[in-house]
């Protein structure tokens, strides 16, 4: 599954040449993550009422474009892989307009429960984010 979410660039997200700071790039990748698991039946605040926690353990964002003032963005966002204690979700940040690239990166994600240690992602969590079904 792919998840398609929008977002304007907005004054507050950008420098005083119009240009989006670069760390905003982690910013929509998260808005795209926390977007497709909602869409995928697994909300933040369900996972954690549930004792799941997924933390980011690595990130990785490549630069092509920068996104400037006013632009509406594309974000996709789909998880890569899946393993039984950890994620990893991919990302394509783009101009809605033209689709033009912007940025593309991933992260990984680490399954912990409320004691903060590694557990196993439960299989409802693994079949709905593999599969993006809700």
């Amino acid at each position: 599954m792919k998840n398609v979410t929008a977002y304007r660039v907005i004054y507050g997200d950008t420098d005083r040449m119009g240009v989006a700071y670069y760390a905003n790039y982690l910013r929509w990748f998260e808005i795209g993550r926390t977007e497709f698991m909602r869409e995928a039946g697994v909300p933040y605040d369900r996972a954690e009422r549930d004792g799941i926690f997924f933390p980011v353990t690595e990130v990785q964002c490549r630069y092509r474009r920068p996104a400037l003032y006013d632009d509406l963005l594309r974000i996709e966002t789909t998880v890569e892989s899946l393993s039984r204690v950890a994620l990893k979700f991919h990302y394509w940040i783009g101009l809605e307009a033209d689709r033009a690239t912007l940025a593309s990166g991933w992260t990984k994600h680490a399954c912990l429960n409320r004691d903060r240690k590694i557990t196993r992602l439960p299989e409802p969590y693994a079949r709905r984010l593999g599969t993006g079904q809700g």
